[in-house]
């Protein structure tokens, strides 16, 4: 197995296919207030950052940074298809996404995640990389569909 995690544009034709994948779920179980996952045309803007996660060429993943202001960055659309989940992919697009937050010298990196047991997984990931239960950030506003999350770099 290799795994290769690069920057791409995601109006490529695959990717596409993922992101609305990643929007169809996330619309299936969260209230249309509550979802805060980028579509494409947000994805491509200047000041986000977007990465694939692909095993053996074949497209499993995803996430970007978007820069809130110099010192702050927030992780965005991350997602792992199911069938590549438990290999280490969300792991790496982590470790990406952090890499590239310590390169950019931002002092805080925040999220925002579900709070159901469906994103059970998700907040565990996050919590083994050290980012801790905060409040809302930015525009966000308190919602119990949403968990938010930072991590001080």
């Amino acid at each position: 197995m290799t795994l290769t995690i690069q920057k791409e544009d995601p109006a490529t034709p695959d990717i596409v296919a993922l992101l609305e994948t990643h929007l169809d779920l996330m619309r299936s179980i969260s209230p249309p207030e509550s979802v805060h996952a980028l579509d494409i045309k947000a994805l491509r803007q200047p000041a986000i950052t977007f990465w694939t996660a692909r095993i053996d060429c074949a497209l499993c993943g995803c996430a970007a940074v978007k820069e809130l202001n110099p010192a702050h960055g927030e992780i965005k659309s991350m997602h792992v298809l199911q069938a590549a989940r438990g290999r280490g992919v969300g792991s790496s697009l982590v470790e990406t996404v952090l890499a590239e937050a310590r390169i950019r010298g931002y002092a805080r990196l925040s999220l925002e995640t579900g709070s159901t047991d469906h994103f059970k997984a998700a907040r565990q990931l996050y919590a083994r990389y050290g980012f801790e239960e905060c409040g809302p950030f930015e525009e966000y506003v308190e919602d119990w569909h949403s968990a938010f999350m930072a991590l001080s770099l």
